[in-house]
């Protein structure tokens, strides 16, 4: 028999994770579930290869998934695992795979899920064709040569030692940038259940607005870097941590704003801090938070 979840041990585990819109959608409403599970796999990859610096010249991230994995991961034969693939990359261009010939596995581009940042979105599979053949010739270049002989072995790393810059961001200001602000910001209030924070935190809400808006400005930075503390991180992995962000993070951040009692210079760039950083420290926080309830001070 299993047993039952106390406090925040479910942050324990290492989930994949779906993006909601998959389902939420219209345009995706004609993805079988399990290529939306297929895809949440690979969403969950890219997130180690930027870490490992898998990145074409275009800066492109990539991952190598060979149809075995596929096989394994979803306990499936190979047609079936043909099959999945071909749907995320034919049926809705979800992915994108890139030959590298003799006998080398496929690269593979996961593509951004949020329609109106990919401007190949609502073309037929043709056209689509033809713009990856425009756009997807590009050289491949990592920071570890090694690393690909592994055929696509990852480790999780956890490296959330930051603190807050005093740089600020500074995100695209012409049409295209604010569509895809719009785009974004559509995504944030979906993905944090924005609309019940606002309920939960109502003396806060410009605080909680402030959150919302940096989070946008972040993920929609034409920087190359973005700088934490002394350390510049690469935009993807920054990116790539802010959009798998849920509510639970946010009360998180909350709960740290409301018991700090250092006085905060620069409200923003620590708000950023503690939104990287929150994926990392939520459950040792909720923990220690836990004990402190059960035990009293030590």
């Amino acid at each position: 028999m299993y047993d039952y979840f106390y406090g925040p041990q479910a942050d324990q585990f290492n989930f994949i994770r779906i993006p909601a819109v998959l389902f939420s959608k219209e345009e995706f409403k004609g993805l079988s579930s399990e290529a939306k599970v297929l895809y949440g796999i690979l969403l969950k990859r890219m997130d180690l290869s930027a870490k490992n610096g898998w990145f074409d010249d275009q800066g492109r991230v990539f991952i190598i998934c060979t149809l075995e994995e596929v096989m394994e991961t979803m306990n499936c034969a190979d047609n079936k695992a043909t099959k999945l693939m071909n749907e995320l990359e034919e049926k809705c261009g979800l992915i994108e795979r890139k030959r590298q010939g003799q006998g080398k596995p496929n690269l593979i581009y996961v593509k951004n899920f949020i329609s109106s940042v990919d401007n190949s979105w609502g073309q037929p599979p043709e056209s689509r064709f033809k713009t990856r053949e425009n756009h997807g010739s590009g050289v491949v270049k990592t920071t570890n040569q090694d690393s690909l002989k592994s055929r696509g072995s990852y480790k999780d790393n956890n490296n959330t030692d930051l603190s807050y810059t005093e740089n600020p961001i500074y995100p695209g200001r012409d049409a295209d940038g604010m569509a895809e602000r719009r785009s974004y910001e559509s995504y944030f209030r979906d993905a944090l259940e924005f609309d019940l924070l606002l309920q939960q935190y109502p003396y806060e809400r410009e605080t909680l607005q402030e959150i919302l808006d940096l989070l946008v400005d972040t993920v929609c930075t034409r920087r190359e870097y973005i700088r934490i503390a002394s350390d510049d991180r690469p935009r993807d992995v920054v990116k790539s941590r802010f959009m798998k962000l849920d509510s639970s993070h946010i009360q998180y951040v909350m709960d740290c704003l409301k018991e700090n009692t250092t006085d905060v210079r620069n409200i923003k760039q620590y708000l950023l801090a503690a939104l990287y950083n929150a994926p990392g420290t939520i459950s040792s926080y909720y923990s220690a938070k836990v004990n402190h309830d059960l035990y009293g001070n030590p």
